[in-house]
């Protein structure tokens, strides 16, 4: 590390949120640029910065700040340069002359503390006097705000957020309870504010520190697809996490159910405790309690009279007729309950006729004159919707109208439709909704007035959500709301060997492969080196020509993200061989990570507040609104090293701008793991199946993958382990509650 001191000539680039800042260093005997969190810096104030000198490929020499420091200005000169930058609003270069003129080298004491005394000079009043005062204070704070910070290991990044959320408060809270960072700010997990506690001097067995862990331990349990965990299971996890004896973390547990943090909870008849963080209780059982509020009979009473069922089976056949369509008895079954009921669930595995059933209900509902919202959680499954019903369908998001612009400040961006301002809707229908998980489905139910009809749709064989909980499978599993599932598999369907597998698959059955098949192919291969090499002949010459489509519809997708078939491997070399180095292509490097104009990346985590917008043919402004969520798909159209950005398009044509220090959201997208692929539909399908863990390679997830293809699936790798994963019929146990919330209610 090396430290260079100088005072700032001219701020290149500065990202007023998170600080970024591009700017030129003078005071030597050459002028240097410095890149870095610098948020407070000022043209014209003198720093002390330590880091390191790196070289950029297209701006050359650069010094990259790791921290740095306010110095005061060596001399008179130096202090009149800084006031008349325009550090200070209401100082211009007239009146920064005047002031160094009268008080010379004693002019920032003066002013830090004895403000009063600027009256003394021409042109300045009182007010002006106390307004100068107030803003030197204020740069005072920040600067002293963050040497403090440093102390702690706590990086400029972390630093800014930290500073925003508390201001002043900073040091009460990091001296009494630094595990509050872990909850009131993002980015900050339990392990960096338990690294801060050590440095500070918390004791390991602090009462602060142990709830901190509990709540970090559900909060990681979340993040694997759980609602609750078993009270053996979290103390054993707490225990492990904080060293320390789970005698010293029950008492802790029960504090925290005191001050409403936790619920816990017992199943009848079950001594066992279920422990959840209070706000996933309360999901599950609003869920349950808005579906029951949805849950009433479109006539005077569930079992019609047989001149009403006449009635609807008539005008059914009517539409049937009219369309062209054929319905088999659990179809027509799926439509009659739909019709008769608040609430209806449609589930079925592909080529089952899914989407001509809800084509028969969304005619039913026009000819009655309803008004009809169709979503999916995806813009690719949503997209999908559309092009299949030949009707108009949304996310779940943009139906929702996900909105920040009217948020208060530090807030949260929200969903402006819920239970003051309802969607004006007669029916509403849900594709896929194996892949909303709890926290959605609470938003989408708050937006729903009773007297609305709901239809969910979806598979239950399918993976889970990435999300928290299991949706779809509880609501099925409690077995009190109206549904139907599809069982049939049509003559179309049966045809493509693609959906005849996939069944044999999720029957436990073993699929032929003897490469005779149009669109289901496999190709035994035991050297991971040689299914590289094979994968990419099928994305760059096969597999373009035979589907006839672009590379880019061609997806690789793989259960792991370690190991030398997991993602993170996978996409290193995708990328070396689909889109190359190249003179005319800027990139941009970060952890460990190098994106590159071209390449095809993908949003890892849901993030409400970012704006997006779609443009025309001829680059204007059409359409704009906030949300990238985890899952979807794009394109890194332009890296523009001056103002420090990433521009990507993503599937839906939304074009997304990424500060640099906000591209850790995106990740290279040429493989895939199956969890990410849900509700997506892809021209061509490669799966490179060698060996991984039992618990991982089931038969759920073999499904998931093969049924992500539209033309064609192509298995690299190992029989025996496709075979295995077939027979493999466990699934990934999830805590989850709601079936037993939604039970209790009925």
């Amino acid at each position: 590390m090396e430290n260079i001191t100088g005072y700032i000539d001219h701020i290149i680039y500065q990202n007023a949120d998170n600080g970024y800042t591009v700017l030129q260093l003078a005071g030597g005997e050459e002028e240097i640029i410095l890149v870095g969190m610098l948020k407070g810096v000022t043209q014209g104030e003198s720093i002390r910065a330590t880091g390191d000198y790196v070289e950029h490929p297209v701006y050359g020499n650069q010094f990259k700040v790791v921290s740095y420091e306010s110095v005061p200005p060596e001399d008179a000169a130096g202090m009149e340069r800084y006031l008349a930058s325009g550090a200070i609003k209401g100082v211009g270069a007239a009146l920064a002359a005047r002031i160094v003129k009268k008080f010379g080298t004693d002019t920032f004491r003066i002013m830090e503390e004895e403000p009063i005394r600027l009256v003394e000079v021409k042109g300045i009043s009182d007010r002006i006097a106390r307004e100068i005062s107030a803003q030197v204070q204020e740069k005072k704070d920040l600067r002293e705000a963050f040497l403090f910070l440093q102390k702690y290991g706590i990086s400029n990044t972390l630093a800014v957020k930290i500073y925003n959320t508390y201001q002043d408060e900073i040091y009460r809270i990091l001296k009494e309870n630094p595990y509050r960072l872990a909850e009131d700010i993002d980015g900050v997990g339990f392990k960096i504010a338990d690294e801060i506690a050590a440095k500070i001097g918390i004791r390991s067995d602090s009462d602060y520190r142990i709830r901190s862990g509990i709540l970090y331990t559900l909060n990681q349990a979340v993040a694997e697809g759980h609602m609750y965990l078993p009270e053996t299971i979290l103390l054993t996890r707490a225990s492990e996490l904080l060293g320390v004896a789970s005698e010293h973390i029950l008492p802790q547990i029960a504090n925290l159910a005191m001050d409403r943090k936790l619920v816990i909870r017992k199943k009848e008849n079950e001594e066992e405790k279920q422990i959840f963080a209070a706000s996933y209780y309360y999901a599950e059982l609003n869920c349950a309690r808005m579906l029951h509020d949805l849950n009433i009979p479109m006539y005077d009473s569930r079992d019609l009279l047989p001149s009403e069922e006449e009635k609807i089976r008539s005008q059914i056949e009517k539409i049937t007729t009219e369309e062209g369509l054929e319905l088999d008895e659990f179809q027509e079954q799926a439509v009659l309950e739909c019709v008769k009921n608040g609430v209806f669930i449609l589930t079925g595995g592909p080529g089952t006729g899914k989407t001509t059933t809800i084509n028969t209900i969304i005619r039913y509902f026009e000819k009655e004159r309803l008004d009809i919202f169709l979503a999916a959680p995806t813009g690719r499954a949503a997209k999908r919707m559309t092009e299949t019903t030949g009707y108009e369908a949304r996310t779940i998001h943009r139906m929702l109208e996900l909105n920040g612009s009217f948020a208060e400040e530090g807030k949260r961006a929200k969903f402006e439709r819920n239970e003051e301002n309802p969607l004006n809707a007669d029916v509403i229908i849900i594709d896929e909704m194996s892949m909303v998980d709890i926290l959605l489905f609470q938003s989408l139910l708050r937006a729903i007035m009773p007297g609305t009809r709901l239809v969910l749709v979806g598979d239950v064989d399918q993976l889970p959500s990435v999300g928290p909980g299991q949706v779809l499978r509880d609501i099925l599993a409690a077995d009190v709301f109206p549904q139907v599932r599809l069982q049939n598999v049509f003559r179309q369907a049966r045809e493509s060997d693609i959906i005849v597998n996939a069944h044999k698959i999720n029957r436990g059955e073993k699929p032929l492969f003897d490469n005779k098949s149009r669109d289901f192919f496999f190709l035994e291969r035991s050297d991971f080196n040689v299914i590289y090499k094979h994968m990419i002949q099928l994305i760059t010459e096969k597999l373009p020509r035979y589907v006839k489509a672009d590379p880019y519809d061609i997806q690789v997708l793989t259960p792991m993200r370690k190991g030398n078939l997991g993602v993170e491997t996978l996409n290193r070399i995708l990328q070396q061989y689909l889109n190359p180095p190249a003179k005319e292509k800027k990139e941009h490097e970060f952890g460990g990570m190098v994106l590159r104009e071209g390449d095809k990346v993908i949003q890892t985590k849901n993030n409400y507040e970012i704006q997006w917008e779609i443009v025309s043919r001829y680059g204007i402004p059409i359409d704009k609104g906030l949300g990238v969520f985890n899952g979807d798909l794009g394109k890194v159209l332009e890296i523009n090293e001056t103002l420090q950005n990433v521009l990507v398009e993503f599937d839906d044509n939304r074009r997304v701008t990424y500060p640099f220090v906000q591209v850790e959201e995106l990740e290279l997208a040429y493989a895939l793991t199956i969890h990410k692929s849900q509700g997506s539909e892809y021209e061509a399908v490669i799966m490179p199946l060698l060996s991984g863990p039992r618990m991982l390679f089931n038969r759920n997830l073999l499904y998931t993958g093969v049924t992500r293809a539209k033309s064609c699936v192509t298995i690299l790798g190992s029989r025996q382990t496709l075979e295995e994963m077939i027979d493999n019929a466990s699934v990934n146990l999830r805590y989850t509650a709601l079936t037993e919330r939604i039970r209790e209610l009925s």
